[in-house]
């Protein structure tokens, strides 16, 4: 051994590093270059699109065991943009995200699994203090980048759909042609750009 070590001490390097490379990383959500965008149907006729621009939280991932891998997320409900001031007022009001009470969405992953050449996130949506299970359709993450500031990164985009009603955003005017004024499916997109934690 003592040859070895001698001898090749690359050899020596790669061998001691090789454990470390088969374990997961940790990377902390840019909250700068990610976003969560969502999209419901308005007065049957077309969609309203909005976004919330603070999202922060921690995913744990390592590209040979995905399964293994872990999302927590939070959304800053403060921060919903849909180009609209008074649309936006009535979203952060009681009849709807009520954010003076329930300033946070959140979510956490439960169970990973590989499906073709995406992930499937299943795991818990908090908003309003109400819980349900949602799963997340991920494309990505992409090989590791390194950034302006050497910091070494990932992305990915995850996409779901959920029924805004079991959540407790109820609120809803009927049309005189018939209808609702708000669809209660609500589409969502999450863009996320992640660093790795040292």
């Amino acid at each position: 051994m003592k040859n070895l070590r001698q001898h090749h001490p690359l050899l020596i390097l790669a061998l001691t590093a090789l454990p470390l490379a088969a374990q997961p990383a940790t990377y902390v959500i840019d909250s700068a270059h990610s976003s969560a965008q969502f999209s419901v149907r308005h007065m049957m006729v077309s969609n309203t699109k909005g976004e919330f621009s603070k999202v922060g939280g921690t995913i744990v991932y390592d590209p040979k065991n995905p399964a293994a891998s872990k999302v927590e997320a939070v959304i800053d409900a403060t921060t919903v943009n849909t180009r609209e001031p008074k649309r936006d007022a009535d979203l952060k009001g009681s009849e709807f995200f009520d954010v003076a009470k329930y300033p946070e969405l959140t979510f956490k992953s439960k169970q990973v699994s590989v499906s073709g050449d995406k992930l499937l996130v299943k795991g818990d949506l908090t908003i309003r203090n109400v819980t349900k299970e949602v799963v997340l359709t991920v494309e990505g993450p992409t090989p590791e980048v390194k950034d302006q500031r050497g910091r070494m990164k990932i992305g990915a985009s995850a996409t779901t759909k959920i029924n805004r009603r079991e959540f407790g955003l109820l609120y809803n005017q009927l049309l005189e042609t018939g209808g609702v004024v708000v669809g209660d499916e609500v589409s969502i997109t999450l863009d996320i750009e992640a660093a790795r934690k040292q």
